[in-house]
């Protein structure tokens, strides 16, 4: 039986916009990407040969916004976006915890936002996206190992960022 495009590839929609929106750090732009890709996948779907039709249509946004980011001079000039995340705070939450909710969400997304594309995506891939080693290796074409150490550094730097001030000492 004949899959159907609209089965197996829409479910994944807005993990591929979310996955586009980390890449560009542009709403609009992450949109342009996810219709670009969806355009191609529409074009190449008799390609998809296994069942992972998350990682195929990841592969497709990753390759259309890196030939798009090759258009352009360089991929550093896109805009950072500063729209509130997706993820809304729990009702549950009183207003002290929910503020200190939104602060930690800004304050991580800053910190993402400062890495490298590269390290970036590995992040995103397997810490939002829970994709496994294999896939994001798959997806980002590179090695195993190139994708376990990305995510050592990556996860090192936001580590670095993320720490802490040391307490400022009174002054006698």
């Amino acid at each position: 039986m004949p899959r159907a495009f609209t089965e197996v590839v829409l479910p994944h929609l807005d993990a591929a916009f979310n996955y586009a929106r980390w890449l560009s750090r542009n709403d609009a732009e992450a949109e342009d990407v996810v219709q670009d890709a969806c355009v191609r996948a529409i074009r190449y779907f008799s390609s998809l040969r296994d069942d992972n039709a998350r990682a195929w249509l990841f592969t497709i946004v990753r390759n259309t916004w890196y030939s798009r980011a090759s258009r352009r001079a360089s991929a550093a000039e896109a805009t950072a976006s500063d729209h509130a995340w997706d993820q809304q705070p729990a009702d549950a939450l009183d207003p002290e915890e929910r503020l200190l909710q939104q602060y930690t969400v800004a304050r991580v997304r800053r910190a993402l936002e400062q890495l490298p594309v590269d390290f970036r995506e590995v992040i995103v891939l397997r810490e939002i996206e829970g994709l496994s080693y294999k896939e994001i290796a798959a997806i980002a074409s590179v090695p195993i190992g190139t994708v376990m150490s990305r995510l050592a550094r990556a996860r090192e730097r936001l580590l670095t960022v993320l720490a802490p001030a040391p307490p400022m000492e009174r002054l006698p």
